[in-house]
């Protein structure tokens, strides 16, 4: 079984309070666990220290973000900030150099153990 890491990124606001992302997380959540996966969850608009979701990256095999529509800016700022925080744990290099000036943008990091994400 997986390390699984939800990231859920509803937002409170207006009359919706972010309850279907909300559901949709904890419906995610319940049903990963049944199948024997360990899950944490990152409830973002609940706030969220550094250190610790740098840690959550490193320990996560899975990561799925989690918003029902669009991607909302507060998932941007948490990926944004998370993985500039964790330069240096969580990758290496974001693969640009200057030898090289066909690889002067990337799309995705390298993770640990060469995996890719993509933020």
């Amino acid at each position: 079984m997986q390390n699984i890491l939800l990231i859920n990124a509803s937002k409170s606001f207006g009359h919706s309070n972010g309850q279907l992302n909300n559901t949709f997380a904890d419906f995610a959540a319940t049903l990963l666990s049944e199948q024997g996966h360990s899950v944490q969850v990152a409830n973002v608009d609940q706030g969220y220290n550094l250190d610790e979701e740098v840690q959550r990256f490193l320990w996560a095999e899975t990561v799925m973000p989690g918003w029902w529509m669009d991607v909302p800016w507060i998932l941007k700022k948490y990926v944004d900030e998370v993985f500039t925080h964790g330069h240096g744990s969580l990758y290496a290099s974001d693969g640009r150099t200057r030898s090289d000036a066909s690889k002067n943008t990337a799309p995705a990091v390298c993770c640990k153990g060469g995996i890719i994400c993509c933020p």
